[in-house]
């Protein structure tokens, strides 16, 4: 049987969470420009994988031993930062200069400057073939690690994304773990209006891939389905996490308008307050 999480470490996972929400508004009102909607429906995951599970060190970045991690979706940006600074990578002030002049907190993520990025990320449909590519990588090494992806459910309108796909599944990359952050919503409205990328788990299933669906933002499901992929052999994981775009405060819950639209200073301390509560 897997390990799980104790009572105490879900609370603790839950606040960090907040802690990180309460970033993403804040560095995107600073910034007056931003992706603020799919950065907060994807904070349990990166949370979970940073605090509870990934293999990596702030202090010691490089170890070619590591655990990875790439955002595949890198419009997010403000989530990574924001986990990154609250595991140590650099100070958490420093995320109030996002997208400023001479920032090493870009629009999208650059691993040049910035320590904790694995890869720089930002046209979509790229990431989950960088990510297999570390896979592979770290297969043909004998390395233990494990290499973790986040994709938004519009990038898989990517026909990149499925090129991929069938990559991992025909190499049997059983050290990869995708998730999709699935919150139904992109730039321009509902995913499945736009250009449906639906079914998604069937699609995942036809090239080979081991599904698990799950609530993206119950800490418990995500550790616990974490837990089951890494005992899955011969087939890379993909979990399809049910996400809410603009989790955590009501204003940005499920409105498209939020995808890349910063709050302004007065919304801000809004926000700020709901996510306190």
């Amino acid at each position: 049987m897997s390990k799980k999480l104790t009572a105490a470490q879900v609370s603790n996972l839950e606040e960090r969470a907040k802690a990180v929400r309460r970033h993403i508004v804040a560095m995107v009102t600073e910034a007056n420009s931003g992706h603020p909607g799919g950065s907060l429906s994807a904070a349990d995951i990166l949370v979970t994988l940073y605090f509870a599970e990934m293999n990596v060190d702030a202090k010691n970045p490089k170890d070619p031993g590591r655990d990875r991690f790439v955002l595949c979706k890198g419009h997010a940006a403000p989530v990574l930062y924001a986990t990154l600074a609250e595991k140590g990578y650099f100070p958490v002030e420093e995320l109030l200069t996002l997208r400023k002049i001479d920032s090493r907190l870009q629009g999208h993520p650059s691993m040049k400057d910035l320590p904790g990025i694995d890869m720089s990320t930002g046209s979509l449909g790229q990431g989950l073939s960088a990510a297999n590519g570390m896979a592979l990588a770290s297969r043909l090494d004998s390395r233990k690690n494990r290499i973790f992806a986040v994709l938004g459910d519009g990038e898989l309108e990517e026909g990149m994304v499925w090129e991929a796909a069938m990559f991992a599944g025909h190499y049997k990359l059983d050290n990869i773990t995708a998730f999709v952050d699935f919150n139904g919503l992109q730039i321009d409205g509902p995913v499945a209006e736009v250009m449906s990328p639906l079914p998604i788990p069937e699609k995942w299933r036809a090239f080979n891939w081991n599904v698990i669906e799950i609530d993206g933002h119950d800490i418990n499901a995500i550790y616990d389905a974490i837990q089951t992929a890494k005992t899955v052999k011969g087939q890379p994981t993909v979990i399809v996490a049910h996400t809410v775009k603009g989790k955590g405060v009501c204003q940005m819950e499920n409105v498209a308008d939020w995808h890349g639209k910063a709050p302004t200073k007065e919304q801000c301390q809004l926000f700020l307050g709901e996510l306190d509560d």
